[in-house]
């Protein structure tokens, strides 16, 4: 095996970087921030919108960064690989040209398109195929509701940047697989969903493997990037949870895992998908994932719903340090009130504390007017949505769970993942935060021949360069819940 240096393009749905990977055989994994950048939905063309064309600038301001970053220590970047988030996709024309800024799973438009989408092909159908969890902005929704899609070829988010940089249109399988629209046992496309709902059969590109290459980069970009023309972008696990899910340090299969930030993650990997009714009746979702295996998993509401707080917060003039705000959360004591995390009707931007504060208040209960409160109430849901998910997956998909993995921004949370610990009553471990960016570069690195070995191999290379945090159910805590 030979060293490598890689760069990987993680977007979220609030922010973005590129990061310079390091892989070798002596040294592990390392990382390298060269470039980050914010993202968010825009109000533009009477909808809720990503400006792609800022998106994609920044791209390439990352890029040129991490160029710049390898040359001063002299080495050459060997791949690219891009992870984002799913679901949603850009509409390019047979001139190659995006014909609009893409919409965000967060506009309402979608709605309106679920009921037509069900009168022709039947939820419990849906799901016998695709194995995907309802919810209303799932790409089938968002395409139902387009009003004119003649001549044009849907691209996701990660693939659409792909193109741009090389000219290639593919689809990424385990982005794919969120789509509504894939086979989740033979691992295709449906075609005939696409027939049933009048929907071109070529509409999507032809789909492409973790590990695969899109291409070498376009001429004219490695020029303006400084790279060689030879630089391939690589395929990875391109929607960030498949990536950071490769990235789970687990050591043997009876784990947990969810994966932290703006939306949380949670479930299980299995090698089958779990396509009953009693799995469609609790929502779980069957996505692919890294070397054809499965993340069973559900949606729950995530660090989302403390950062809409913190924006409206910061609109009245107040602005505490998030250290100070978990402090003082932590203070309160247990048993306050909850809400449900993942309710739709936290979905969209806006007064996030008073919504909450509403939506306790429909339970009965009161929650002061306190970010402290409110903080606590926000980690006290998410901890308890994610007992109730890891429960259902285990009884749903015959598995019992010894530990639970907490990866990407909310391994930092020591509240969270110490309340995670004493609501499923497992051990937490805590990191890798950078999972994404590491299962992107794990991935690269395996294709450029500088990793070897399936999953486990390069979760044990994680687990080896990682600091980890483990966080042990609390007893008290744990003979609270059982009284």
């Amino acid at each position: 095996m030979s060293a490598a240096v890689i760069a990987a393009v993680d977007i979220g749905a609030s922010s973005g970087r590129v990061m310079l990977g390091r892989v070798s055989p002596d040294s592990g994994v390392s990382l390298e921030t060269v470039h980050r950048f914010p993202n968010g939905v825009v109000e533009l063309d009477g909808g809720l919108r990503w400006d792609f064309d800022a998106l994609f600038a920044e791209v390439l301001a990352g890029l040129r960064a991490a160029a710049t970053a390898a040359a001063a220590q002299g080495e050459t970047i060997a791949s690219i690989g891009i992870d984002t988030w799913a679901v949603d996709y850009g509409l390019v024309n047979k001139a190659g040209e995006l014909v609009a800024q893409p919409f965000s799973y967060r506009d309402d438009r979608s709605r309106a398109a679920v009921a037509p989408v069900h009168a022709k092909l039947d939820p419990a159908r849906l799901y016998r195929t695709t194995g995907l969890q309802f919810l209303q902005f799932n790409t089938i929704y968002q395409l139902a509701a387009e009003r004119n899609l003649a001549g044009l070829k849907a691209l996701l988010i990660p693939d659409l940047i792909a193109f741009l940089l090389t000219g290639v249109r593919r689809t990424e399988a385990t982005n794919a697989s969120t789509t509504g629209l894939f086979d989740a046992v033979a691992g295709e496309w449906a075609t005939d969903f696409f027939t049933a709902l009048g929907l071109r059969k070529d509409l999507f590109p032809p789909l492409i493997q973790p590990g695969e290459p899109y291409g070498y980069l376009l001429p004219d970009i490695a020029a303006a990037l400084g790279l060689p023309r030879e630089t391939t972008v690589v395929a990875v696990g391109s929607h960030d949870t498949a990536s950071a899910v490769a990235a789970v340090p687990a050591q043997g299969e009876n784990f947990a895992y969810i994966s932290s930030g703006t939306w949380s993650l949670v479930g299980l990997e299995l090698q089958q998908p779990v396509l009953t009714e009693a799995s469609r009746e609790a929502n779980f979702t069957n996505e692919r994932g890294v070397d054809g295996t499965i993340r069973y998993l559900r949606n729950v509401g995530g660090l989302w719903l403390l950062s809409e707080c913190q924006r409206t917060w910061a609109g009245e003039g107040f602005q505490p340090d998030l250290a100070a705000l978990l402090s003082a959360a932590a203070a309160l004591p247990a048993g306050g009130p909850q809400v449900n995390a993942d309710d739709p009707y936290f979905i969209a931007p806006g007064d996030m504390p008073e919504r909450i504060r509403a939506a306790v208040r429909r339970t009965g209960d009161v929650l002061p007017n306190e970010p402290a409160a409110i903080t606590r109430c926000i980690m006290d849901s998410l901890a308890a949505a994610y007992a109730r998910t890891i429960t259902t997956a285990e009884r749903l998909a015959g598995r019992e769970v010894d530990v639970v993995h907490v990866v990407g921004g909310g391994s930092q949370n020591t509240l969270l993942c110490q309340l995670t610990a004493n609501a499923t009553g497992r051990p937490v471990i805590a990191g890798p935060v950078e999972a994404t960016a590491l299962g992107n570069v794990l991935i690269q690195a395996r294709a450029a021949g500088a990793a070897t070995g399936g999953l486990p191999l390069l979760r044990g290379t994680i687990a080896a360069g990682t600091d980890l945090r483990r966080y042990e159910p609390q007893e008290l805590t744990l003979n609270a819940a059982r009284n």
